[in-house]
């Protein structure tokens, strides 16, 4: 049994009120404490290993702020390599950002991850989203998997005519080709695509079905989620 609202109009309220309350935390260790009990609830829920593989590409974002901000913040040195040193403010500013972005990715990853995007499309117009933005929303993480396989197609079409990249001018050039080609291949299907959706009787709207009403549960864990990210935030503040 989960621990998340199931309705997932509440479940998008609650996730937009946390990610905006966490994401405001001003002091470092406030900001840990967060990412250890969204760390705790991910756990709980029991989100799947291919979505924690996601996270790597956040933390490798995450790295370069170790890397940088620490030499270009002034403050007392803790580390001198040379000309440049590492300032204590600085680290501390790069955990807090670290600790915020973390914190907003996983819990947009543990409460939305693994929902479809038809239905979240369901419920954003449910919430009056304006129709154009669920549209564009829900079309473009349907075909970005779809471009993506092209890509790789591509890609190992090249590998079978012995192609082997490196840092030369036939490499970019091929690159540029492939990208090129890509292009094409994607007008191409996105035509097709519309006009099945036009032989299907699409008239510029995605006929979603209405969506019952919110349980008590529901309101209940949603409230909690967003009163447990508010309360973090005043605390911060405090």
């Amino acid at each position: 049994m989960t621990i998340l609202p199931q309705d997932l109009r509440l479940r998008l309220v609650a996730t937009f009120v946390a990610v905006a309350a966490l994401s405001q935390l001003r002091d470092l260790a406030t900001a840990a404490l967060a990412l250890a009990g969204v760390c705790l609830l991910a756990l709980a829920c029991g989100i799947e290993r291919r979505l924690w593989r996601r996270l790597l590409h956040v933390e490798g974002f995450v790295l370069l702020l170790f890397l940088i901000l620490p030499f270009t913040i002034a403050g007392r040195p803790v580390l001198v390599l040379g000309p440049v040193s590492a300032s204590a403010e600085g680290i501390a500013r790069a955990g807090l950002i670290a600790c915020k972005v973390s914190v907003s990715v996983l819990l947009l990853t543990t409460l939305l991850g693994s929902v479809e995007p038809a239905r979240l499309g369901a419920a954003l117009q449910a919430l009056r989203v304006p129709e154009p933005v669920v549209r564009l929303f829900v079309l473009t993480v349907r075909y970005l998997s779809l471009i993506r396989a092209e890509a790789l197609r591509l890609h190992d079409a090249m590998r079978a005519r012995a192609f082997r990249p490196g840092s030369n001018r036939h490499t970019w050039r091929s690159y540029g080709y492939l990208i090129g080609m890509l292009l094409v291949r994607a007008l191409d299907r996105a035509q097709r695509v519309d006009e099945a959706m036009l032989c299907r009787g699409y008239a510029g709207r995605f006929p979603h079905a209405a969506l019952p009403a919110p349980s008590a549960r529901d309101w209940t864990a949603s409230a909690g989620l967003a009163g447990l990210a508010v309360a973090t935030l005043l605390f911060d503040r405090l």
